[in-house]
């Protein structure tokens, strides 16, 4: 299977890597320093569980150079999502598939008017990696799952030919007939990690301990399940009392990826996380007055630190 990793970091590096040894045909897009470490000292995946280097790795810059691809793993951040986009419509052909591994709800129909209704595959992704130094992926954890499927909820052939993929580079995977679901339901989750590590400044071990902010967190999670039931998405309506309790076995230090990016001073992807529940929940007539508060008190570190 011939794949293309568009955004080669924590969450492309790692997946892209996993799929490379299990002998697909991958080629990682990448820039910089990382770039020039893929083509002069190819991949290297830390990872407690499964440790691994590929000593040689096929990475460009430019897309167009790849030629047409069976499947796209797309991994850039949700603000590069527009021009990664455009980047990759030369190597999308009539059967290619697009997976969107970001983060949100939205990611998706950002894509749609790119690449087109039927290149689309949704995903999920669960995972905690990072860009340790160029060229080297580290995973945080043992925790590594992909979901993928067709949105129509059918089984694809080509659904089945990635999950072959996935699973011969010993990745856990699987394929949902109701991916929609499985998108609004991490989705739940992610914006409850993500909305109090950052406003509290804390990793998630103080926050589920202290009631008053264990209370907001379950709150900011229920908005986001009543706006996908709202919707139409089948999410239970007790699933943001399910995903507190699987909070509750975390790690205390656990953060969210936007926690570190906050710390770091970079871009946070706020607008498509608590700031989407609010433009999701306006447009279906839900109030989402937490994930708001959420979004107004980080809203001047949204485009990085001030000044």
């Amino acid at each position: 299977m011939r794949i293309a990793v568009m955004g080669s970091g924590g969450l492309g590096g790692f997946f892209g890597g996993r799929l490379a040894r299990g002998g697909a045909d991958v080629v990682f897009v990448a820039r910089g320093a990382h770039l020039d470490a893929l083509r002069t000292s190819g991949l290297t995946i830390e990872s407690p569980e499964d440790p691994f280097t590929l000593t040689s790795v096929q990475a460009t810059d430019d897309p167009a150079a790849i030629g047409p691809v069976d499947l796209v793993l797309f991994t850039v951040k949700l603000w590069d999502t527009e021009a990664a986009g455009r980047a990759i419509a030369p190597i999308v052909g009539p059967g290619t598939a697009v997976v969107s591994l970001q983060n949100g709800v939205q990611k998706d129909d950002m894509l749609r008017p790119i690449v087109g209704d039927a290149a689309l595959m949704g995903a999920i992704a669960q995972i905690s990696t990072t860009i340790a130094r160029p060229g080297v992926i580290a995973q945080t954890g043992t925790m590594q799952r992909l979901v993928f499927g067709e949105f129509d909820g059918t089984r694809s052939k080509r659904a089945e030919r990635f999950l072959a993929a996935c699973l011969a580079g010993g990745i856990k995977a699987e394929v949902s007939t109701d991916i929609t679901r499985e998108i609004w339901q991490k989705f739940v989750f992610l914006v409850g990690l993500s909305a109090l590590t950052c406003a509290t400044r804390c990793s998630i071990g103080p926050v589920r301990e202290n009631p008053a902010t264990r209370a907001m967190l379950l709150g900011v999670m229920q908005e986001v399940v009543a706006v996908a039931r709202a919707r139409g998405v089948a999410v239970p309506e007790d699933f943001a009392a399910d995903r507190l309790a699987f909070i509750d076995t975390l790690p205390a230090g656990m953060v969210a990826s936007m926690f570190n990016d906050l710390a770091a001073g970079r871009r946070l992807e706020l607008p498509w996380l608590s700031g989407g529940v609010v433009d999701l929940g306006a447009a279906a007539g839900v109030p989402t007055p937490l994930n708001q508060a959420v979004r107004d008190v980080l809203i001047l570190h949204a485009d990085g630190r001030p000044g």
